[in-house]
Parts: structure tokens; sequence; C-alpha cells
């Protein structure tokens, strides 16, 4: 009515308020945040949006032309569920086969641009934009693809370098200035867009925050995603441009959305986009400054906020593939410090160890993550990886094995045993058969009264780290008082992912849990030292166990933290023992409460 539109083109404009594009999402990945439930509405309302909007820009377009029928709804129905099929279900079959046999990062960033390529041709095909292809495209991929992985880093510096600039230098070379000049219709159009697209988007937010119970930081940021209109309403703006109706008298074309309208639209794209950066940016910082706080209000008996890993490497085929593993649990609001370690000993080349730590350093600059290498002499390996925990005191170690070997390696079985014998820290033994992304699935096993361990919460914490990296569901596989504590701790961590228990009262039918075990699925199995009050003497088997039945499959045999004597004695020495002793009282009276809660259960 403002606009004096016909009604084709008053229907084609209301669409392009309703798409949108999420161009300041890499600022909310920046903040951290995109893990937040907002977050997650926001992408699946701009799949949902766009899709819509793009659909009534072809069945407009088909009006127009006078081209639709009973065969044009048909066609339209049948070309889009081919395509939306061919995507969503074939392409990440073909995926994970072929991240599973391409292990180079750069033959599988070429494939990803190629799925995206191929996605946006076969949306074209099915008679919609090429932009719904590739937000299909990303849905299919995103499985496969975790966040911290180098092929992600890949995809978003090429995307935030070179892609966004590009789309917004395009646009800005589409403004014909002289029309600003010669009256005031395209400002006219842009005011009214630019209003209405910014408070349509408000208002949404707002209703979402009232249904969701969101913070005012959460509906701010579902507003600023939600507010940038950019690729879907270009598509369509310049469709509906291109479009010509009829032929004036003064012989000037008649257009289903006229130059003020392409024009206004330009401007348009650039206020929301500005207004969109600025808001998500605010809104992201307040969110994630949020959420440290309540971190740290969350810390169950951890004297410290620092975490320390150490990869120790020895192989050349195992280096990528171990650090890989372990940069996936780096906590993204706290100290973390990564150290790359080689043991040589005599009659060892020493160019060799060097040239594993270069390879796992230049694999942590591809992840983003700086390691440091340690380089020492030792008389044997478990000497020098024991050492290096304590004089770096670290906290988790990953110990990496390659694929061809087993558990019963007598060389594995020395080290690792040595290692977790004389060390009270955190242990993951790692033997993968396929690449970490290519996991539909993790299975973890746990032990009757694990919850009583010291490093309980911490384990619990990287698995909850590891799962929502890899985007998994997680079933645990305990008994039912071990089940309440991993389901009590999960909420308090705010587990989003799936998660399954199923009932495991006798370490005898381990075993059995191999049956419904699939290839792509994760396998953990949560061990214990001897002499502490999880460990079982049926654990004795599990090297045996490990390589007989499950060969086939990713495995993560994981040690909890013990008690740790070595700390005593430094507190011991620096005068803290009082902060140890409250430490330690803290402890006791959360295991008296735990211990009256099974009595009133019994």
């Amino acid at each position: 009515y403002i606009l004096e539109l016909p009604l084709f083109s008053s229907i084609l404009l209301a669409s392009m308020f309703a798409s949108h594009t999420l161009i300041a999402y890499p600022i909310a990945s920046r903040f951290g945040v995109t893990k937040n439930k907002a977050v997650n509405i926001t992408v699946g309302g701009t799949v949902i949006t766009d899709t819509l909007a793009l659909l009534v820009l072809a069945v407009i377009v088909g009006m127009v032309k006078g081209e639709v029928n009973s065969e044009f709804w048909i066609t339209l129905g049948v070309s889009v569920s081919l395509f939306t099929a061919i995507v969503l279900v074939i392409v990440p079959f073909v995926s994970r086969w072929f991240l599973k046999a391409q292990r180079d990062s750069v033959s599988q960033y070429i494939f990803v641009l190629g799925v995206v390529f191929f996605s946006a041709f076969l949306a074209e095909l099915a008679g919609i934009e090429g932009i719904i292809g590739a937000f299909l495209a990303g849905l299919a991929l995103n499985r496969l693809i975790p966040h911290t992985s180098a092929l992600m880093n890949r995809i978003d510096f090429v995307g935030n370098a070179l892609f966004i600039p590009f789309f917004l230098i395009g646009v800005g070379m589409l403004i014909d200035f002289s029309v600003f000049f010669s009256g005031t219709g395209a400002l006219t159009v842009a005011a009214v867009m630019t209003v209405i697209a910014t408070l349509s988007k408000l208002l949404a937010a707002f209703i979402t925050k009232l249904s969701f119970r969101f913070t005012r930081s959460e509906m701010y940021l579902m507003f600023g995603l939600s507010n940038a209109q950019a690729a879907a309403t270009l598509a369509a703006v310049l469709v509906g441009y291109n479009v010509i109706l009829k032929t004036g008298t003064d012989g000037i074309p008649v257009r289903l959305l006229s130059e003020d309208v392409l024009n206004g639209t330009i401007i348009m794209i650039l206020i929301t986009c500005t207004i969109s950066s600025i808001v998500v940016s605010r809104a992201s910082k307040n969110i994630a400054l949020l959420e440290n706080e309540e971190d740290e209000d969350q810390k169950e008996g951890e004297t410290t906020i620092d975490y320390r890993f150490l990869i120790p490497v020895s192989s050349p085929e195992t280096v990528e593939t171990i650090v890989n593993f372990a940069t996936l649990f780096k906590p993204k609001k706290r100290a973390s410090e990564f150290y790359a370690l080689h043991i040589q000993t005599e009659g060892e080349n020493g160019k060799t160890g060097k040239k594993l730590l270069e390879k796992a350093l230049k694999t942590g600059a591809a992840l983003d993550n700086e390691i440091r290498p340690v380089y020492r002499h030792d008389i044997n390996v478990a000497n020098g990886i024991i050492n290096c925990m304590k004089e770096n005191r670290i906290t988790d170690i990953f110990l990496s094995m390659h694929e061809k070997n087993n558990f019963l390696d007598p060389y594995y079985g020395r080290v690792a045993k040595a290692v977790i014998e004389k060390t009270d820290n955190t242990v993951f033994i790692y033997k993968a058969i396929q690449p970490l992304n290519t996991i539909k699935k993790v299975v973890v096993v746990v032990p009757e009264k694990a919850e009583f361990e010291l490093g309980f919460v911490k384990w619990v914490q990287r698995i909850h780290i590891l799962t929502r990296e890899l985007n998994a569901p997680v079933v645990f596989y305990a008994n039912p008082f071990t089940s309440e504590r991993l389901k009590s701790v999960l909420t308090a961590m705010g587990h989003s992912l799936p998660v399954e228990f199923k009932l495991l009262e006798d370490w005898d039918d381990f075993l059995i849990i191999g049956r419904g075990l699939k290839k792509d699925d994760l396998f953990i199995v949560v061990s214990a030292r001897r002499n502490t009050l999880s460990y079982n003497v049926l654990f004795e088997k599990l090297p045996k166990q490990l390589t007989r039945f499950f060969s086939l499959n990713n495995i993560i045999l994981l040690f909890p933290e013990q008690y740790n004597a070595s700390e005593l004695e430094r507190k011991r020495m620096d005068g803290s023992m009082d902060e140890l002793l409250e430490e330690n009282l803290k402890r006791l009276d959360n295991l008296g409460k735990y211990f009256k809660k099974l009595l009133k259960v019994k």
C-alpha cells in the first residue's frame, strides 16, 4: 500500500523480509556461543525461511510468466523432493566414505567445495536458487566436520577472508548512485524495507524469547543473526528485476520489481548487515561472559583452571591422528597448554624425533592450536614420559596406538603399564581405525563405583566435550547408581545431545556390548588402576578382549585421575595445606551426602 506495488510484486517483496543470511555467524563463533540453543533455533529458522522464500520466488515468477498449472506443481514437487533426498541422504553417505578413504585435509577441503557447488547445481536444476543447495550441503556435512578440526579451520578462514568480503563487494557494485540524485523513490523503498525487516525480526525474536524463556542477550543474539538480509534477498530481487512484465508506451520495460526496489534492497542489505554485526557482537560478548561466570561457579573440586595436555609422539603414522584427537578436548573458556613429547633413547637417530615434533607442531597450527615441543633423552620411553609429566604438571596424557598394532603388543604394554602405574593423572589410550569425524555414535562402558573416584567429574567432562565436538549421541553402560550420578553431572554441564543409559550390572557381561556395536561407533572403556575403588580383577582381561572382539572399532581406554600424592607434598612445601584440607573436606561432605542418598534409595 505504501509503495503502491501490484499484488505479485508485493508478495515477492514480503517474502524477501522473511529470508535472511547468517552473515554475523562468524562473530558468534569467535565468542564461542554457537552451541547456544538460541543460535541453533536461528540456524534452523534460516533454512526454513530461506527455502520457503525462494519457493515463493519460483512460484511468483512462474505465475507471472503464465507457467503455473498442474504440470508446474508436479514438476516442482518431484524435483525439490529428489534434490532434497540426494543432498540429505546420498551426499552424507558418499562424504563419509570419502573422508574415511582420504585423510589429507587439502583433499577433504576440495571435496567439501565440490559438494557445495554440486548441491547448488542440483538446486538450480530443481527450479530453486543455488543458495538453498549450499544450505542443505552444510546440513549434510555438519556431523562429519568437527568444529575444532583442520578442515573446519580452513572452511572458516576461506569463508571469512574471501567469500564474505567478495559477496559484500559484489553487493556494493550493484548500486547505481545516479538513481539517488534523480528522485526519492529508491530512498523511500530502502527506508520502508529496512524498518519493516528490522521490526519484524525483532518481534519474532521477542516472541521466541517469551516462548523459550530466553535471556535478553539471547533474544538480541537471535535478532542480530536473523536481521541480516543478504544472499537470498539479493537473489530474489535480481530475479524479480530481470522479469519483464511488459513494455511501456515509451519503450521502457515494466519489471516485476523496479529499479527503485533493486537499489532500495541493496541499501537495506548494507544497513541490516551493519545492525546485525553490531548486535551479534554485543549479545555474544554478554552470553560468553555469563557462561564464564557459570563455569566458575560449577567447578567441582578443581584447584586450578589450567589444563596441560601431553602428547607423546613416536611414529609418523600416528602423529596427526593423536594431535587431532587431543585438541578436541581443549576447553573453550579456560587456559590450556599442549605439549608434544619425543623421548630419544640410546641408538636412536636424533633427526627422527625432531621431524616428528615438527609434524606435531604443523598439525597443531592447522587446528589453530599452539603446541610446545619437548625433546628429551632418557634411559627408556616410560621414564621419559613420567618425568616430563612431573616437570610440566601435566593433567592429561594421550597415548596413541597404530591401527595395525593391538593392546597385547609387548612394547605398548610395557610403556602404557609403567605410565599408568607411576602416575595419577587422566590417561587416554587411543587406537584409531577411521577418522573421528566419521563416527556416528559414542559408546561408553563405566565400571561399578566409578562415581567415587577423584577424577570422575573430570572424565565425564572430557566425554561431554568430545561428543559435543563430534556432534554424536552417547550411550552409557553402567549400573543404576552410577547412571544416576552420570545424569546429574551431565545435566550440570548443560549436555544437550541425545544420551541413553543401558544397564550393566556385572562386568562379566562386558562382551555382550560388542553385539550391538557398529563399525562407525567409538568405543570408550573406563578402566581403573589397581587398588582403587572401581578396580575390578576382570580388567586384567581387557587387552585380550579389546584385541579379539573390538578390532574394527575406534577404541579409547580411559584411566581416570586418582589421588595425587605428589600434589600433597607440593602443597605441604608451599604452605597451602589449609587449602588442600578445605578441598578434601568438601569432597568428603559431597560423598557423605551421596551415601545418604543411596541409603534412602535402598
